[in-house]
């Protein structure tokens, strides 16, 4: 049926659950994500605006010790871990890349602590190019969709890329966190509520038992 058809199924879930970013700045964004790790988007926005009150560039923070930090970003939680990895971060843009971000994957990848989602999300956010951040909401809920069989979200990224148009791409990332967070919960996922229930592997198993 067309109504499920994993294209229309994830614009369905892009107009429910719409996330906006307004920061398109590519340090403000690869800080804010590595930021965001394990902990929830009002911690994270916290945490930023208190850092970028004081360090508004790599410069600024690549001269800070980490204990300057800490206190800064402590509402994003594991605070002495991800201060270290910032400072490490502004270093490296500033050793290698003249303080700029850049804006190919491999390069991103190679900064300390700078994983598949985080470089996607910059890279899609900052610089406007297709990329598919898959973190775990986005793993599992394909997952149970039904559109994917797959154990890691690295796998998950691959067969969504060959799935979904790629405009999608970038949209259905924070759409589906949001998703996740709201509905479609790891565990007790509220499917009664959910809006494409009627699409979904999970629902439709669990109905016919």
């Amino acid at each position: 049926m067309k109504h499920c058809e994993p294209n229309e199924i994830a614009r369905k879930i892009i107009e429910a659950f719409p996330r906006k970013h307004n920061e398109k700045d590519p340090f403000k964004v690869l800080v804010s994500t590595i930021l965001s790790q394990r902990t929830r988007d009002e911690n994270t926005d916290e945490a930023s605006r208190r850092l970028f009150a004081r360090y508004k560039d790599p410069m600024s923070i690549a001269k800070a010790d980490p204990e300057e930090l800490y206190e800064l970003i402590r509402p994003a939680g594991m605070y002495r871990q991800k201060a270290e990895r910032i400072i490490m971060v502004a270093k490296q843009l500033l050793e290698r890349y003249q303080g700029k971000v850049p804006s190919e994957l491999h390069k991103l990848l190679d900064l300390p602590g700078v994983g598949r989602k985080t470089a996607n999300i910059v890279l899609n956010i900052s610089f406007g190019i297709p990329a598919l951040a898959v973190d775990t909401h986005v793993h599992r809920i394909s997952n149970r969709l039904g559109w994917v069989k797959t154990s890691s979200p690295e796998d998950t990224e691959r067969e969504l890329m060959n799935i979904l148009n790629e405009k999608l791409w970038g949209p259905i990332n924070g759409s589906m966190v949001e998703f996740g967070r709201r509905l479609c919960k790891p565990r007790n996922p509220m499917c009664d509520e959910c809006p494409v229930k009627a699409c979904c592997a999970l629902y439709l198993s669990s109905e016919t038992h």
